[in-house]
Formats: structure tokens, C-alpha cells, sequence
């Protein structure tokens, strides 16, 4: 069993080993601290929120003009995010080039954690007509949020051994939708009661937006303190210093992306996952809104269905990863983007006013939910050539969520356009079926192998 303690092996292998596991256990740390932005923010009560504060500023037909633009109420939320991961794709980048650059990958992610909790907890302050605030709090939020992420997941490779990978990617997943459905539960509670706590439905939801922000930044401290950074090659480039400004980034960047092309399999991974997890990103930031404008659901039965999802998207991630053991990271993939077609189609004849069909929905969702993403970072981590972690993962983060704004993007014109929410949900099946023959294509045992690495019995 891979890192067991064997007696009579060597102390040094002991203690490596021992080292290892430490960090594991603070890595997963901070998928519990960052995860409740992704589900008390994102995926809960910011885009409700945020459309009814934008509608209590529209103008008599509907229209909000932020920098002058005409833009429908109902479509400022998908906008915004859509508006905040084109501007995490300029500083990925950046980012990944000076980490790896540097060896400075913890001080980075305390910077982006700590930009992202406190731009979260100011969301406490959002209410009235501000939409405009709300707009810049969510846009850095979110920017700090797919960056630090980006830093997180580059540890994966540092840390956890090629046949560790899809277990201690899953445990990740699994550990922070816990924390998500603990959070919720709270959340449910201050929701449901306001009244008796003497509060306005508002207050109560600017409430749990700041508490989400609380929460990130006091659970970031266990993963900073564990986590340890690499030190770095020496420079090739004589006079090139490691302090890395910023013009050095980019051309460091630009080394990686030419760099990147000797790896074309990698990057036709790259490909699929872009599309397929455009489509995941997209539900899940606007599920919440869905659910309320289309069918007419309140928000308890939006918290309590996302609750549902947290749970089963945890013992999902880590039925994924057994599965993956059985028969490989990426048929297991590929048979939850089955599941993820079948259930954004059902989605498109849900009726109005329906909890129970939802909560349905609900279900298929949060089984395919952590796995899909969970095994995608591990099996991506497979294909990272060794010394180029954050660089590469920074562009597997723009295709986690920073080149995500396409389906947010995609479901805000088809609402402008149309006026149905229900012609914007069933528009992103196409993401998850153009997603499911690209990955199909692309021989992942040839792709790791072809990035220096062991290939490991099942893939």
C-alpha cells in the first residue's frame, strides 16, 4: 500500500513519507475553506440576491446601464461572472509563471485567499440599488478565488505520488462539500428563522455572503501553515534573477505556452476539459437563478436542494474515485457526462413551483458533481511535465473556471434574447456532449508518458 510504514525501512523514507501525509491532510484543509464561497456565494444566494437588487434599480423597462450599457436586470448576474473569469484568465497566467518562477507558491495563495475572503465578507454591505458594488465585490471575489485555486491545485503533484492522485484528489473534493453542507445547514437556519431573530429576508442574506467570507479566511491558516514551498531550478537565462518581475512572468509564460506544444495530447485534454467543465461551471452559478426565476422556488428550497447536492456530491467524489480505481479516471469521467446530458435535459421539462422534481434534479447533479471535477484535476495532474506545476495548472484553472465565462456568457444571451430561462439551461447540454467526444479522443496512457511520467496501471 503506497506510503505504509514497512518495518525495518530506511527513517529517511519514514519521515518522507510521514511529511507527505502532513501536507496531504493541510491541502485538504483549504477545499474546506474556499469551498463554502463556491456554495453559500455562487451557487446559493449572490445571484438571486443580486438580480433582485439589479431589478430594484432598473430603469421602467427593466434595463440597468452600468458604464452607460443597457443590460436586462435578469442578466447582470451571469454577465458579472462571465465579466470576472475574463479577468482571471489575464492574471492565471501571470500568477502560474511567477510561482513556479519563484518557488513562491504560498505566500501567492495567502494573497489571492485573503483578497478573495475580504471582498466576500464586504458583500455584507450590498443591498438597496447597489448593484454596481455588488458587481465589483463579486468580480474580485471571484478573480482572487479561480487564481488561488489555480496555486492550490499545483500542490496536488508536489504532494501526493502518481497512484495517490485520484484518491487524494477526491478527499479534496469530498472535504469541501462537507463543509459546503455544514455551512448551509447554518445558512438554512438564519434563512428560515430571520423573522425570529429580529431581522429583514436581506439582512439575513447579506449575513451568510460575509459569514462564507469569514470562513474562508479563518480556515486558509491551516493549509499556509502546512503547506511548504519548493525551491526552484536555477535560472537558465544568465542574469536572470528568481525575484521575478513582472515582465519576467510573461516571458516566462510565453516559454511555457510554446513549451506546452511539444505536449499536444496534454493540451488536447486541455480541450475537452474546457468544454465539458464550461458547462458544469455554468450550472453551477446559475442553478440558484433557475430555480427561482423560472420555477418559482423559495429560497429554503433552494438552500435545502443544494444542501442535497453538497452531500451527495462529497460521497459522490469518493464513490468517483473507487470507481476510477476499478476502471480508470477516464471511462469514470466519461460515464458521469452521460449522467450530466441525461440531467440538464430533464431539467429543460421541469414544472414550476415543484420542489420534489428539483430536489430530483438535485440528486442526479450532486452524484456526478464532485466526482467529475475531482478525478479531471487528478488525471490532469497525471499529464504536468515535473517543475512546470503552477504553470501548467494555470491553464488547466482556464479551463476550470477562467475560460468558464463562455457558458455563463452563452445562458445570459439566451435569456436576453428569449426571456426563458428554460431555452438558457438546455442550451448547455451541448457542452457536456461536445465534451464527451473530445475527452473520448484523447489516449490519456500515451499523454502521460509523453509528459515524463510513470503511467499508472489504470487511467
Amino acid at each position: 500500500m503506497t506510503g505504509a510504514s514497512v518495518p525495518g525501512a530506511p527513517a529517511g523514507a519514514v519521515d518522507e513519507t510521514a511529511d507527505r501525509r502532513r501536507e496531504q491532510r493541510g491541502w485538504y484543509w483549504y477545499d474546506w475553506a474556499n469551498s463554502v464561497y463556491s456554495t453559500t456565494v455562487l451557487t446559493v444566494f449572490l445571484g438571486p440576491y443580486l438580480t433582485s437588487v439589479a431589478k430594484a434599480a432598473a430603469d421602467a423597462d427593466g434595463f440597468v446601464h452600468p458604464l452607460g450599457i443597457p443590460v436586462r436586470a435578469g442578466s447582470f448576474y451571469a454577465y458579472t461572472v462571465s465579466a470576472s473569469l475574463l479577468l482571471a484568465v489575464l492574471a492565471m497566467p501571470l500568477a502560474g509563471a511567477l510561482a513556479d518562477r519563484t518557488g513562491r507558491k504560498k505566500p501567492l495563495l495567502g494573497c489571492c485567499a485573503y483578497a478573495g475572503a475580504a471582498a466576500t465578507t464586504g458583500m455584507f454591505f450590498l443591498g438597496g440599488e447597489r448593484y454596481l458594488l455588488g458587481g465589483v465585490l463579486l468580480i474580485i471575489a471571484n478573480v482572487s478565488f479561480v487564481v488561488a485555486m489555480m496555486l492550490y491545485n499545483s500542490f496536488l503533484p508536489q504532494i501526493a505520488r502518481p497512484g495517490e492522485r485520484d484518491a487524494v484528489s477526491s478527499r479534496g473534493w469530498a472535504f469541501g462539500y462537507a463543509a459546503g453542507a455544514l455551512v448551509l445547514v447554518a445558512n438554512l437556519v438564519l434563512y428560515g428563522a430571520h423573522d425570529s431573530f429580529g431581522m429583514s429576508e436581506g439582512t439575513a442574506v447579506r449575513i451568510c455572503l460575509a459569514s462564507a467570507g469569514l470562513w474562508w479566511g479563518t480556515f486558509s491558516l491551516i493549509p499556509l501553515r502546512r503547506l511548504r514551498d519548493r525551491r526552484t531550478a536555477a535560472p537558465d537565462t544568465p542574469g536572470e534573477g528568481r525575484g521575478a518581475s513582472p515582465g519576467q512572468g510573461w516571458r516566462q509564460l510565453r516559454e511555457t505556452l510554446r513549451g506546452m506544444r511539444r505536449h499536444p495530447l496534454t493540451l488536447s485534454f486541455l480541450l475537452a476539459y474546457l468544454v465539458y467543465n464550461d458547462g458544469v461551471q455554468t450550472v453551477i452559478t446559475q442553478a440558484s437563478v433557475y430555480g427561482a426565476e423560472e420555477l418559482k422556488l423559495d429560497q429554503t428550497t433552494l438552500i435545502v436542494a443544494v444542501l442535497l447536492v453538497q452531500v451527495l456530491a462529497a460521497v459522490g467524489a469518493l464513490l468517483m474515485g473507487r470507481l476510477a480505481g476499478r476502471y480508470g479516471a477516464q471511462r469514470t469521467i466519461l460515464g458521469s457526462l452521460v449522467v450530466w446530458v441525461l440531467t440538464l435535459a430533464a431539467a429543460y421539462f421541469l414544472p414550476a413551483r415543484a420542489p420534489l422534481w428539483f430536489f430530483a434534479l438535485a440528486v442526479g447533479i450532486g452524484l456526478v458533481l464532485g466526482g467529475s471535477q475531482a478525478l479531471s484535476r487528478s488525471l490532469f495532474s497525471q499529464l504536468v511535465p515535473h517543475g512546470k506545476e503552477a504553470e501548467y495548472f494555470a491553464a488547466y484553472e482556464m479551463s476550470d473556471r477562467g475560460v468558464s465565462w463562455l457558458g455563463p456568457l452563452v445562458f445570459g444571451v439566451a435569456y436576453q434574447l428569449t426571456g426563458s430561462y428554460r431555452d438558457a439551461i438546455v442550451s448547455l447540454v451541448a457542452f457536456f456532449a461536445i465534451g464527451f467526444v473530445l475527452l473520448a479522443r484523447v489516449p490519456v496512457g500515451r499523454a502521460i508518458a509523453a509528459a515524463g511520467n510513470p503511467v499508472p496501471d489504470r487511467i
